[in-house]
């Protein structure tokens, strides 16, 4: 039998909320572990909310970038739509990795995003 509870940590970026401003995720440290995937889940969207998620990735937890298309497997949709859960793969060299839910226009958004690590060094993942 396989455990995959053991060999993986979820961790909290944005927490679930009726989102109606930019959020910015919390950080998440990848140190320890040999891949990364980060999770964005959608309910309700209220007059028209428009967000758009992207990755942000850290050497040091301070200095933030977007992370490139060219360090992701797969992509998160122009603008997230209601009711989905997406999911994009970060194969970047960053320690530190967030999710950011941007506002472009309307009343809100109920989202969430968690990024989940897995291939950790030593197991089992408390």
């Amino acid at each position: 039998m396989r455990d995959l509870k053991n060999n993986v940590g979820a961790f909290e970026s944005v927490r679930p909320a009726v989102q109606s401003a930019t959020v910015t995720g919390e950080t998440v440290d990848a140190l320890g572990f040999g891949v990364v995937m980060a999770v964005v889940q959608t309910g309700a969207i209220v007059s028209a909310g428009d967000f758009t998620a992207k990755i942000q990735d850290s050497d040091d937890g301070a200095t933030w970038a977007d992370v490139a298309d060219t360090d992701l497997i797969g992509t998160l949709s122009e603008t997230l739509t209601a009711n989905t859960v997406e999911r994009v793969g970060y194969v970047g060299e960053g320690r530190y990795v967030r999710v950011v839910l941007t506002k472009n226009g309307g009343t809100s958004v109920a989202a969430s995003a968690v990024v989940v690590l897995g291939r950790p060094a030593l197991a089992p993942v408390p």
